[in-house]
């Protein structure tokens, strides 16, 4: 019976069905139903073997990570973390019936404490009699850190092999005891040779060509961005449209279906990863990458005025005085994109991106204000030195406040070259402007300044 569930797990419905129809006593309430007439064309093209699943050679060849494992016949726990649609649960599946492991399903959304505390006595009560256990988890991140843990023991004393799938970052999303004790396999999106291929194979199973030019097959595989479960959904519904006397094109697939949703959730890692993309495109002074990774997040549906409050934080903190106008520049597109709202407003977000991008780069400004900060936490109880003290009272003038303070614009060039620093706290350089841009002006400024000052601080008191 296990060898014909195993047989059903790897896909071979058929054998299963074939061979057990010859026994009456098989237990049929057990078993899993029969496949549905109206089963997904997914489902029924879903690997039998390792072999078979595309665009994960990577992991699943002989040199890979499960290569090596099926090898040397164990199976360790794993973490498939990858984008939807590129097969961790066939991977898992597959794992189970080439390991002979019984092979339990969980879903991390739909499974409770209860749920748990059944399939560990299963495995409990399996292992005592010889049987392994692996335990597949959907969505693993869903479970929170008390059903995390609550896999530890199983996993340390080898009750149950667990294999977990994800679309987020582990590192963020699982417990670190639990990534301790699991290797983390990284699956990759689905690229085009491997999506064409399961066109391929979707249509042997439908006896018949899907009705494309060539240019709207290309257009189909854009269409599924990466996602083999998507481009099977696709195909289902073209095989499901009229015949037609013409191949279809790009234009008209475009009307026929719908385009994948983007993968990009708005709280998550996706999120994060996006904005540090435009982050870094503008840094590197590339605005097109820049605006490509604005567009994402825009079509993702990212809240518009989030984006133009981190295209503020770029101004001050990446460009700063190089180009004084890119502070400006922001807060005129947020003010433009308020009063617009979307779709026009949108425009003014990607004029904003164009001129940041394009702007000199300079941090001395954010540097300048770290140095500053720093030297404040450790000097905060020094007072201002007495000559720029306001005296508003003749007792507080006996106690020196204001003394031989000089007024600037009254001295030779507009400038006094005073110190003022704290009395017991040497001069320091914080704001060092690199020699670009409109900070350039401002360093030729600097250096005249610093020389009048060591000039003026050099005289005689009475020369001044």
């Amino acid at each position: 019976m296990d060898l014909l569930r195993q047989a059903w797990r790897a896909g071979d419905s058929a054998f299963y069905w074939a061979v057990s129809s010859l026994f009456e006593d098989l237990d049929f309430a057990a078993a899993p139903a029969p496949p549905a007439p109206g089963q997904p064309l997914a489902d029924r093209l879903r690997p039998g073997e390792l072999g078979s699943v595309v665009g994960q050679s990577h992991l699943l060849d002989s040199t890979g990570p499960v290569g090596r494992m099926l090898d040397a016949g164990r199976i360790s726990s794993v973490i498939l973390w990858g984008p939807p649609g590129c097969g961790k649960t066939t991977i898992a599946r597959l794992l189970a019936g080439q390991t002979d492991l019984h092979f339990e399903p969980l879903s991390a959304v739909f499974s409770g404490v209860a749920d748990l505390k059944k399939v560990f006595a299963a495995a409990r009560d399996r292992a005592s009699k010889g049987k392994g256990t692996l335990i597949f988890v959907d969505e693993i991140h869903r479970f929170n850190r008390a059903q995390q843990d609550a896999f530890l023991p199983l996993v340390e004393d080898g009750t149950i092999v667990l294999v977990g799938a994800t679309t987020e970052n582990p590192s963020f999303e699982l417990n670190a005891a639990l990534l301790s004790r699991c290797q983390v396999l990284v699956l990759h999106r689905l690229d085009d040779d491997a999506l064409e291929t399961l066109l391929l194979r979707a249509e042997g199973e439908a006896g018949r060509s899907l009705p494309l030019d060539s240019e709207a097959r290309s257009a189909l595989r854009a269409m599924a961005d990466g996602d083999g479960r998507h481009i099977l959904a696709l195909v289902e519904e073209l095989l499901a449209l009229p015949a037609q006397q013409t191949p279809v094109t790009p234009g008209d697939l475009a009307v026929m279906l719908q385009r994948r949703a983007p993968v990009y959730d708005k709280d998550r890692e996706g999120h994060y990863n996006l904005i540090s993309a435009v982050h870094k495109s503008l840094r590197g002074s590339d605005p097109d990458a820049a605006l490509y990774w604005v567009s994402r997040m825009l079509d993702g549906g990212e809240d518009p005025v989030y984006i133009l409050r981190r295209l503020a934080r770029f101004a001050v903190e990446d460009i700063g005085l190089a180009d004084p106008q890119a502070m400006t520049q922001a807060l005129a597109a947020w003010d433009t994109y308020d009063r617009l709202g979307s779709p026009e407003g949108d425009l003014a977000i990607a004029q904003l991106v164009l001129y940041l991008g394009t702007a000199p780069k300079s941090n001395a400004a954010y540097r300048a204000f770290k140095k500053a900060k720093t030297a404040a936490q450790n000097t905060g109880s020094l007072m201002p030195p007495n000559h720029i003290l306001n005296a508003p009272t003749q007792r507080i003038k006996t106690l020196g406040y204001g003394k031989d303070y000089t007024y600037d614009h009254d001295s030779e060039d507009g400038f006094s070259g005073q110190d003022y620093f704290p009395d017991d706290m040497n001069r320091e350089r914080y704001y060092d402007p690199p020699d670009r841009g409109f900070e350039r002006e401002i360093r030729k400024r600097l250096t005249y300044w610093d020389k009048l000052r060591r000039e003026k601080n050099t005289k005689p008191k009475d020369d001044q």
